[in-house]
Protein backbone atom coordinates (compact mmCIF):
# COMPACT_ATOMS: atom_id res chain seq x y z
CA UNK A 1 0.00 0.00 0.00
CA UNK A 2 1.39 3.12 -1.07
CA UNK A 3 0.65 6.85 0.46
CA UNK A 4 -0.65 9.49 -2.47
CA UNK A 5 1.10 12.54 -1.96
CA UNK A 6 -0.63 15.51 -0.72
CA UNK A 7 -2.52 17.35 -3.86
CA UNK A 8 -1.03 21.01 -4.58
CA UNK A 9 -3.62 22.84 -2.74
CA UNK A 10 -3.49 20.92 0.22
CA UNK A 11 0.80 21.30 0.45
CA UNK A 12 0.13 25.40 -0.42
CA UNK A 13 -2.48 25.29 2.20
CA UNK A 14 -0.04 23.81 4.98
CA UNK A 15 2.85 25.88 3.69
CA UNK A 16 0.82 29.00 4.28
CA UNK A 17 -0.65 28.14 7.53
CA UNK A 18 3.07 27.20 8.00
CA UNK A 19 5.05 30.35 6.70
CA UNK A 20 2.52 32.89 7.05
CA UNK A 21 -0.43 32.38 9.18
CA UNK A 22 1.81 30.85 12.43
CA UNK A 23 3.89 33.71 12.28
CA UNK A 24 1.75 36.08 12.64
CA UNK A 25 -0.40 34.99 14.95
CA UNK A 26 2.89 34.46 17.25
CA UNK A 27 3.49 38.35 16.26
CA UNK A 28 0.61 38.96 18.01
CA UNK A 29 1.15 37.08 21.28
CA UNK A 30 4.23 39.30 20.80
CA UNK A 31 2.85 42.72 20.46
CA UNK A 32 0.15 42.05 23.17
CA UNK A 33 2.72 41.03 25.67
CA UNK A 34 4.52 43.97 25.26
CA UNK A 35 1.32 45.75 25.29
CA UNK A 36 0.19 44.18 28.86
CA UNK A 37 4.24 45.11 30.15
CA UNK A 38 5.25 48.21 28.74
CA UNK A 39 6.15 50.84 30.96
CA UNK A 40 3.94 53.96 31.31
CA UNK A 41 0.80 52.31 29.70
CA UNK A 42 -1.98 54.61 30.56
CA UNK A 43 -4.90 51.82 30.16
CA UNK A 44 -4.60 50.49 33.60
CA UNK A 45 -6.63 46.81 32.39
CA UNK A 46 -4.01 45.82 29.81
CA UNK A 47 -2.85 43.33 31.55
CA UNK A 48 -6.06 41.26 32.04
CA UNK A 49 -7.42 42.47 28.87
CA UNK A 50 -4.04 41.46 26.93
CA UNK A 51 -4.05 37.93 28.80
CA UNK A 52 -7.88 37.32 27.95
CA UNK A 53 -7.39 38.24 24.29
CA UNK A 54 -3.77 36.48 23.96
CA UNK A 55 -5.09 33.34 25.02
CA UNK A 56 -7.83 33.14 21.92
CA UNK A 57 -4.92 34.28 20.07
CA UNK A 58 -2.89 31.06 21.42
CA UNK A 59 -5.79 28.67 20.69
CA UNK A 60 -5.05 29.62 17.13
CA UNK A 61 -1.52 29.30 17.02
CA UNK A 62 -2.01 25.79 18.87
CA UNK A 63 -3.83 24.38 16.12
CA UNK A 64 -1.27 25.73 13.68
CA UNK A 65 1.26 24.22 15.40
CA UNK A 66 -0.08 20.76 15.10
CA UNK A 67 1.03 21.16 10.80
CA UNK A 68 4.98 21.39 11.99
CA UNK A 69 7.21 18.20 11.55
CA UNK A 70 7.28 16.18 15.39
CA UNK A 71 11.03 16.48 14.95
CA UNK A 72 10.57 20.48 14.68
CA UNK A 73 8.31 21.56 16.46
CA UNK A 74 9.88 21.01 19.90
CA UNK A 75 12.56 23.59 18.78
CA UNK A 76 9.91 25.91 17.78
CA UNK A 77 8.26 25.86 20.97
CA UNK A 78 11.68 26.93 23.11
CA UNK A 79 12.28 29.61 20.32
CA UNK A 80 9.20 30.43 20.52
CA UNK A 81 9.21 30.79 24.36
CA UNK A 82 12.56 32.26 24.83
CA UNK A 83 11.50 35.40 22.41
CA UNK A 84 8.54 36.18 24.22
CA UNK A 85 10.72 35.80 27.58
CA UNK A 86 12.70 38.42 26.10
CA UNK A 87 9.96 40.61 25.55
CA UNK A 88 8.80 40.01 29.13
CA UNK A 89 11.94 40.92 30.81
CA UNK A 90 12.51 44.11 29.20
CA UNK A 91 10.09 45.53 31.53
CA UNK A 92 10.16 46.19 34.99
CA UNK A 93 7.28 43.86 36.73
CA UNK A 94 4.08 44.57 35.46
CA UNK A 95 1.19 43.92 38.32
CA UNK A 96 3.35 42.32 41.32
CA UNK A 97 6.22 43.67 43.46
CA UNK A 98 7.37 40.35 45.15
CA UNK A 99 10.53 39.96 42.84
CA UNK A 100 11.88 43.48 45.04
CA UNK A 101 11.91 41.38 48.47
CA UNK A 102 13.02 38.26 46.63
CA UNK A 103 16.37 40.84 45.99
CA UNK A 104 16.45 42.34 48.76
CA UNK A 105 16.33 38.77 51.17
CA UNK A 106 19.02 37.80 48.25
CA UNK A 107 20.96 41.06 49.53
CA UNK A 108 20.63 40.10 52.77
CA UNK A 109 22.26 37.00 52.65
CA UNK A 110 24.92 37.98 50.11
CA UNK A 111 26.04 40.15 52.81
CA UNK A 112 26.20 37.48 55.52
CA UNK A 113 23.00 37.88 57.70
CA UNK A 114 19.57 36.03 57.95
CA UNK A 115 16.81 37.25 55.99
CA UNK A 116 14.83 36.25 58.56
CA UNK A 117 16.61 38.38 61.29
CA UNK A 118 15.93 42.12 60.29
CA UNK A 119 13.16 43.72 58.57
CA UNK A 120 13.49 46.03 55.30
CA UNK A 121 12.66 49.29 57.12
CA UNK A 122 15.38 48.12 59.49
CA UNK A 123 18.47 50.92 59.36
CA UNK A 124 20.68 48.43 60.69
CA UNK A 125 20.95 47.62 57.32
CA UNK A 126 21.04 50.72 55.89
CA UNK A 127 24.71 50.32 53.79
CA UNK A 128 22.77 47.45 51.91
CA UNK A 129 20.51 49.34 50.94
CA UNK A 130 20.28 49.99 46.54
CA UNK A 131 18.46 53.28 45.14
CA UNK A 132 16.60 51.02 43.21
CA UNK A 133 14.88 49.46 46.24
CA UNK A 134 14.96 52.11 48.79
CA UNK A 135 14.73 56.26 48.39
CA UNK A 136 14.05 58.69 51.56
CA UNK A 137 10.64 59.42 51.62
CA UNK A 138 8.74 62.88 52.30
CA UNK A 139 6.40 63.76 54.68
CA UNK A 140 2.93 65.18 53.64
CA UNK A 141 0.76 67.08 55.80
CA UNK A 142 -1.20 64.23 57.06
CA UNK A 143 1.98 63.49 59.01
CA UNK A 144 2.15 60.01 56.25
CA UNK A 145 5.22 59.54 53.98
CA UNK A 146 4.62 60.72 50.56
CA UNK A 147 6.36 58.51 47.54
CA UNK A 148 6.19 58.97 43.74
CA UNK A 149 4.29 56.50 41.89
CA UNK A 150 6.81 55.64 39.41
CA UNK A 151 9.99 55.89 41.95
CA UNK A 152 11.18 52.03 41.17
CA UNK A 153 9.43 51.09 37.83
CA UNK A 154 6.86 49.17 40.15
CA UNK A 155 4.52 50.59 42.86
CA UNK A 156 6.12 52.38 45.50
CA UNK A 157 5.44 52.01 49.02
CA UNK A 158 5.51 54.08 51.61
CA UNK A 159 6.92 53.48 55.44
CA UNK A 160 9.38 54.64 58.28
CA UNK A 161 12.65 53.72 58.74
CA UNK A 162 13.07 52.02 62.10
CA UNK A 163 13.87 53.42 64.64
CA UNK A 164 14.68 56.62 63.23
CA UNK A 165 11.21 56.82 61.85
CA UNK A 166 12.34 59.05 58.80
CA UNK A 167 10.10 58.82 55.97
CA UNK A 168 11.23 55.77 53.39
CA UNK A 169 9.82 54.77 50.13
CA UNK A 170 10.65 51.70 49.15
CA UNK A 171 9.64 49.09 46.66
CA UNK A 172 9.11 45.86 48.71
CA UNK A 173 5.44 45.69 49.86
CA UNK A 174 4.62 44.90 53.58
CA UNK A 175 8.78 46.21 54.62
CA UNK A 176 7.68 46.44 57.79
CA UNK A 177 8.06 42.30 58.58
CA UNK A 178 9.93 39.43 58.36
CA UNK A 179 10.58 37.54 55.14
CA UNK A 180 7.74 35.29 54.77
CA UNK A 181 9.95 32.42 51.82
CA UNK A 182 11.41 29.18 53.00
CA UNK A 183 14.52 27.89 52.70
CA UNK A 184 14.59 26.92 49.20
CA UNK A 185 13.53 30.36 48.09
CA UNK A 186 16.29 32.04 50.24
CA UNK A 187 18.44 29.46 48.55
CA UNK A 188 17.07 30.39 44.95
CA UNK A 189 17.15 34.63 45.86
CA UNK A 190 20.77 33.98 47.35
CA UNK A 191 22.10 32.30 44.48
CA UNK A 192 20.77 34.85 41.88
CA UNK A 193 21.55 38.03 44.10
CA UNK A 194 25.37 36.56 44.41
CA UNK A 195 26.07 36.66 40.08
CA UNK A 196 25.30 40.43 39.77
CA UNK A 197 26.12 43.48 42.06
CA UNK A 198 23.69 45.14 44.21
CA UNK A 199 23.21 47.97 42.38
CA UNK A 200 21.16 45.76 39.55
CA UNK A 201 17.78 45.52 39.30
CA UNK A 202 14.64 42.98 38.25
CA UNK A 203 16.15 41.72 35.41
CA UNK A 204 18.51 38.60 37.18
CA UNK A 205 15.38 36.85 38.89
CA UNK A 206 13.26 37.98 35.24
CA UNK A 207 16.23 35.82 33.52
CA UNK A 208 15.94 33.15 36.07
CA UNK A 209 12.29 32.96 35.52
CA UNK A 210 12.58 32.61 31.83
CA UNK A 211 15.77 30.21 32.23
CA UNK A 212 13.28 28.05 34.61
CA UNK A 213 9.87 28.32 32.23
CA UNK A 214 12.07 27.22 29.26
CA UNK A 215 13.63 23.86 31.80
CA UNK A 216 9.61 23.33 32.29
CA UNK A 217 8.60 23.37 28.84
CA UNK A 218 11.26 20.49 28.13
CA UNK A 219 10.32 18.39 30.78
CA UNK A 220 6.66 18.82 29.35
CA UNK A 221 8.15 17.78 25.93
CA UNK A 222 9.74 14.98 27.43
CA UNK A 223 6.66 13.73 29.03
CA UNK A 224 4.43 14.18 25.95
CA UNK A 225 7.05 12.14 23.80
CA UNK A 226 6.95 9.19 26.70
CA UNK A 227 3.38 9.27 26.53
CA UNK A 228 3.04 9.58 22.39
CA UNK A 229 1.09 12.84 22.77
CA UNK A 230 1.05 15.74 20.89
CA UNK A 231 4.44 17.85 20.88
CA UNK A 232 2.65 21.24 20.30
CA UNK A 233 0.33 21.06 23.62
CA UNK A 234 3.61 22.52 25.25
CA UNK A 235 3.57 25.66 23.42
CA UNK A 236 -0.01 25.52 26.12
CA UNK A 237 2.73 26.45 28.57
CA UNK A 238 5.66 28.49 26.60
CA UNK A 239 3.83 30.88 25.01
CA UNK A 240 1.30 31.38 27.00
CA UNK A 241 0.37 34.95 28.07
CA UNK A 242 -0.02 33.43 32.07
CA UNK A 243 3.38 31.85 32.12
CA UNK A 244 4.98 35.33 30.67
CA UNK A 245 3.95 37.61 32.82
CA UNK A 246 3.83 35.62 36.10
CA UNK A 247 6.97 33.53 36.22
CA UNK A 248 9.10 35.53 33.38
CA UNK A 249 7.95 39.55 33.88
CA UNK A 250 6.74 39.44 37.70
CA UNK A 251 9.30 36.80 37.93
CA UNK A 252 7.67 34.37 40.67
CA UNK A 253 9.09 32.43 43.06
CA UNK A 254 6.08 29.87 42.80
CA UNK A 255 7.84 29.15 39.20
CA UNK A 256 10.16 27.05 41.30
CA UNK A 257 8.03 25.47 43.33
CA UNK A 258 6.08 23.78 40.04
CA UNK A 259 9.23 23.12 38.31
CA UNK A 260 10.26 20.99 41.39
CA UNK A 261 6.66 19.51 41.75
CA UNK A 262 6.84 18.43 38.29
CA UNK A 263 10.02 17.05 38.51
CA UNK A 264 8.59 15.04 41.35
CA UNK A 265 6.06 13.47 39.29
CA UNK A 266 8.48 12.36 36.58
CA UNK A 267 10.47 10.65 39.27
CA UNK A 268 7.90 9.30 40.71
CA UNK A 269 6.52 7.74 37.27
CA UNK A 270 9.99 6.38 36.49
CA UNK A 271 10.36 4.65 39.48
CA UNK A 272 12.81 6.48 41.82
CA UNK A 273 10.32 7.37 45.11
CA UNK A 274 12.84 8.27 47.13
CA UNK A 275 14.55 10.98 44.25
CA UNK A 276 11.08 12.10 44.14
CA UNK A 277 10.61 13.16 47.46
CA UNK A 278 13.83 14.82 47.69
CA UNK A 279 11.83 17.06 44.63
CA UNK A 280 8.98 17.23 47.02
CA UNK A 281 10.55 18.68 49.84
CA UNK A 282 12.27 20.84 47.76
CA UNK A 283 8.80 22.25 46.48
CA UNK A 284 6.88 22.50 49.56
CA UNK A 285 10.39 24.32 51.25
CA UNK A 286 9.75 27.09 48.60
CA UNK A 287 6.38 28.23 48.79
CA UNK A 288 4.54 25.49 51.75
CA UNK A 289 1.05 25.65 49.19
CA UNK A 290 3.19 22.85 46.81
CA UNK A 291 2.29 20.58 49.73
CA UNK A 292 -1.65 20.33 48.14
CA UNK A 293 -0.09 18.43 45.81
CA UNK A 294 1.06 15.45 47.91
CA UNK A 295 -1.86 13.27 47.55
CA UNK A 296 -1.39 12.42 44.01
CA UNK A 297 2.20 11.04 45.19
CA UNK A 298 1.88 9.08 47.32
CA UNK A 299 0.93 5.92 44.71
CA UNK A 300 3.76 4.34 45.03
CA UNK A 301 6.24 3.44 47.95
CA UNK A 302 5.02 6.32 49.78
CA UNK A 303 6.69 5.42 52.73
CA UNK A 304 10.00 6.46 51.44
CA UNK A 305 8.68 9.34 49.46
CA UNK A 306 7.22 10.51 52.43
CA UNK A 307 10.72 10.31 54.48
CA UNK A 308 12.99 11.30 51.62
CA UNK A 309 10.06 14.76 51.59
CA UNK A 310 10.12 15.07 55.26
CA UNK A 311 13.78 15.12 55.48
CA UNK A 312 14.54 17.40 52.73
CA UNK A 313 12.15 19.93 53.59
CA UNK A 314 13.83 19.63 57.60
CA UNK A 315 17.38 20.01 56.49
CA UNK A 316 16.90 22.97 54.19
CA UNK A 317 15.78 24.65 57.27
CA UNK A 318 18.96 23.62 59.11
CA UNK A 319 21.23 26.32 58.19
CA UNK A 320 18.56 29.53 58.50
CA UNK A 321 17.18 27.56 62.19
CA UNK A 322 20.32 27.75 63.04
CA UNK A 323 20.93 31.78 62.45
CA UNK A 324 17.68 32.86 63.05
CA UNK A 325 16.02 30.10 65.60
CA UNK A 326 11.95 30.47 65.48
CA UNK A 327 12.74 34.10 63.13
CA UNK A 328 12.40 31.57 60.54
CA UNK A 329 8.46 31.38 60.45
CA UNK A 330 8.80 34.88 59.18
CA UNK A 331 5.47 37.04 58.85
CA UNK A 332 4.00 33.18 57.70
CA UNK A 333 1.55 33.55 61.06
CA UNK A 334 0.73 37.08 60.21
CA UNK A 335 0.20 36.13 56.54
CA UNK A 336 -2.51 33.63 57.17
CA UNK A 337 -4.45 35.77 59.17
CA UNK A 338 -4.04 38.57 57.23
CA UNK A 339 -5.12 36.90 54.27
CA UNK A 340 -8.50 35.25 55.70
CA UNK A 341 -7.15 31.57 55.58
CA UNK A 342 -8.68 30.88 59.06
CA UNK A 343 -11.77 33.57 58.54
CA UNK A 344 -14.49 33.99 56.27
CA UNK A 345 -14.88 37.18 54.01
CA UNK A 346 -12.97 38.86 50.91
CA UNK A 347 -13.00 36.65 48.38
CA UNK A 348 -11.67 33.79 50.12
CA UNK A 349 -13.40 30.66 49.74
CA UNK A 350 -15.85 32.41 47.18
CA UNK A 351 -17.61 29.33 46.45
CA UNK A 352 -18.50 28.12 49.87
CA UNK A 353 -19.66 31.91 50.73
CA UNK A 354 -22.58 31.02 47.64
CA UNK A 355 -24.05 28.67 50.22
CA UNK A 356 -23.26 29.85 53.99
CA UNK A 357 -21.89 32.55 55.45
CA UNK A 358 -20.29 33.32 58.80
CA UNK A 359 -17.69 30.93 60.36
CA UNK A 360 -19.09 28.08 58.02
CA UNK A 361 -17.45 29.13 54.69
CA UNK A 362 -14.10 27.81 56.09
CA UNK A 363 -15.37 24.44 56.87
CA UNK A 364 -17.24 23.52 54.37
CA UNK A 365 -13.96 24.36 51.91
CA UNK A 366 -11.96 22.23 54.43
CA UNK A 367 -14.03 19.67 54.32
CA UNK A 368 -14.51 19.60 50.34
CA UNK A 369 -10.90 19.75 50.09
CA UNK A 370 -10.83 16.63 52.45
CA UNK A 371 -13.26 14.89 49.86
CA UNK A 372 -10.93 15.76 46.95
CA UNK A 373 -7.82 14.36 48.79
CA UNK A 374 -9.66 11.20 49.51
CA UNK A 375 -10.67 10.57 46.18
CA UNK A 376 -7.31 11.38 44.40
CA UNK A 377 -5.14 9.44 46.94
CA UNK A 378 -7.62 6.55 46.06
CA UNK A 379 -7.46 7.18 42.29
CA UNK A 380 -3.73 8.21 41.43
CA UNK A 381 -1.79 5.18 39.47
CA UNK A 382 1.61 5.46 37.30
CA UNK A 383 -0.69 6.07 34.61
CA UNK A 384 -3.43 8.71 35.27
CA UNK A 385 -1.11 10.73 38.06
CA UNK A 386 -0.98 14.07 35.79
CA UNK A 387 -4.76 13.86 35.77
CA UNK A 388 -5.30 13.47 39.10
CA UNK A 389 -2.80 16.16 39.72
CA UNK A 390 -4.82 18.86 37.60
CA UNK A 391 -7.61 17.78 39.82
CA UNK A 392 -5.73 18.32 43.17
CA UNK A 393 -4.15 21.68 42.26
CA UNK A 394 -7.30 22.82 40.32
CA UNK A 395 -9.56 22.25 42.51
CA UNK A 396 -7.58 23.59 45.54
CA UNK A 397 -6.80 26.47 44.07
CA UNK A 398 -11.26 26.96 42.99
CA UNK A 399 -12.07 26.14 46.65
CA UNK A 400 -9.40 28.05 48.45
CA UNK A 401 -9.98 30.69 45.92
CA UNK A 402 -6.97 32.71 46.63
CA UNK A 403 -6.10 36.74 45.45
CA UNK A 404 -3.11 35.62 43.54
CA UNK A 405 -3.31 34.23 40.13
CA UNK A 406 0.86 32.84 40.13
CA UNK A 407 -0.19 30.13 42.83
CA UNK A 408 -1.37 28.77 39.20
CA UNK A 409 1.78 28.45 37.95
CA UNK A 410 2.20 24.97 39.23
CA UNK A 411 -1.50 24.05 37.56
CA UNK A 412 -0.97 24.68 34.27
CA UNK A 413 2.22 21.77 33.53
CA UNK A 414 -0.47 19.21 34.76
CA UNK A 415 -3.13 20.49 32.79
CA UNK A 416 -0.94 20.17 29.52
CA UNK A 417 -0.26 16.92 30.36
CA UNK A 418 -3.61 15.75 31.34
CA UNK A 419 -5.11 17.80 28.33
CA UNK A 420 -7.85 18.68 30.58
CA UNK A 421 -8.43 22.23 29.29
CA UNK A 422 -11.17 23.61 31.47
CA UNK A 423 -9.19 23.95 34.09
CA UNK A 424 -7.70 26.76 32.20
CA UNK A 425 -10.41 28.58 33.34
CA UNK A 426 -9.51 28.44 37.35
CA UNK A 427 -6.24 30.49 35.47
CA UNK A 428 -8.57 32.82 34.14
CA UNK A 429 -10.36 32.87 37.20
CA UNK A 430 -7.90 33.90 39.61
CA UNK A 431 -6.79 36.94 36.92
CA UNK A 432 -9.79 38.27 36.90
CA UNK A 433 -10.05 38.29 40.73
CA UNK A 434 -6.51 39.66 40.89
CA UNK A 435 -6.49 42.57 38.30
CA UNK A 436 -9.52 43.58 37.48
CA UNK A 437 -10.07 47.02 39.43
CA UNK A 438 -12.15 46.77 42.68
CA UNK A 439 -15.29 48.75 42.50
CA UNK A 440 -17.59 48.39 45.17
CA UNK A 441 -20.59 46.67 44.90
CA UNK A 442 -19.50 45.12 42.06
CA UNK A 443 -16.10 43.78 42.50
CA UNK A 444 -17.69 40.50 45.11
CA UNK A 445 -20.61 39.23 42.70
CA UNK A 446 -17.82 39.49 39.66
CA UNK A 447 -15.36 37.40 41.67
CA UNK A 448 -17.89 35.08 43.00
CA UNK A 449 -19.31 34.82 39.14
CA UNK A 450 -16.15 33.75 37.70
CA UNK A 451 -15.09 31.25 40.22
CA UNK A 452 -19.15 29.69 39.78
CA UNK A 453 -18.52 29.85 35.73
CA UNK A 454 -15.15 27.79 36.38
CA UNK A 455 -16.59 25.23 38.29
CA UNK A 456 -19.11 25.29 35.70
CA UNK A 457 -16.29 24.98 33.34
CA UNK A 458 -15.02 21.99 35.28
CA UNK A 459 -18.14 20.03 35.86
CA UNK A 460 -18.95 20.41 31.71
CA UNK A 461 -15.79 18.61 31.28
CA UNK A 462 -15.80 15.90 33.49
CA UNK A 463 -19.47 15.31 32.14
CA UNK A 464 -18.44 15.35 28.20
CA UNK A 465 -15.24 13.17 29.11
CA UNK A 466 -17.36 11.08 30.92
CA UNK A 467 -19.94 10.59 27.86
CA UNK A 468 -17.07 10.45 25.61
CA UNK A 469 -15.84 6.90 27.63
CA UNK A 470 -18.98 5.63 27.92
CA UNK A 471 -20.02 6.00 23.83
CA UNK A 472 -16.54 4.54 23.57
CA UNK A 473 -17.74 1.54 25.65
CA UNK A 474 -20.59 0.99 24.03
CA UNK A 475 -19.06 1.27 20.48
CA UNK A 476 -16.70 -1.26 21.73
CA UNK A 477 -19.14 -3.79 22.89
CA UNK A 478 -21.14 -3.88 19.92
CA UNK A 479 -17.99 -4.39 18.01
CA UNK A 480 -17.24 -7.33 20.12
CA UNK A 481 -20.54 -8.91 19.87
CA UNK A 482 -21.09 -8.46 16.32
CA UNK A 483 -19.05 -11.51 15.06
CA UNK A 484 -20.95 -13.86 17.31
CA UNK A 485 -24.83 -12.12 15.84
CA UNK A 486 -27.15 -14.18 13.15
CA UNK A 487 -26.23 -11.53 11.07
CA UNK A 488 -22.63 -12.30 10.75
CA UNK A 489 -23.23 -16.03 10.94
CA UNK A 490 -25.18 -16.07 7.82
Amino acid sequence: MTIAPLSPIRAAGTTLKLYVALPALFLVIAVLLWWMVVPGNPFESAPIVGTCISWVVLLGAISLLRHVPRRRVGAIIVAGTVLLGLLAVAAPPRTSNDSARYAWDGIVQKAGISPYSHVPVDETLGDLRPDWLFQPGASGDDGRTACAKDLFGTESVAAFGYPSGNPLCTAINRPHVPTIYPPTAEIYFAGVRAAVADSVGYLPFQLGGLFISVAVGLMLLVVLARRGLPLHLAAVWGWSPFVQLEAVNNAHVDLLGGALILAAGMLLTGGKPLRSGVAFGAAVATKLIPVIAAPALLFRRPARFIAAAVATFALLYVPYLAAAGEGVLGFLPGYLKEEGYSQSGGIRFGLAQLVSAGPWPPVLSAAALAVVSLVVLRRTRAGNVWEQQTVMIGLTLLIVSPNYPWYALMLLPFVVLSRRWEYVAVILALDVIYMVPTVAPFSGPLNQGVLLLAAVAIASGAWLRHRGRSRVAVIQGLQTKAPHSPAAAR
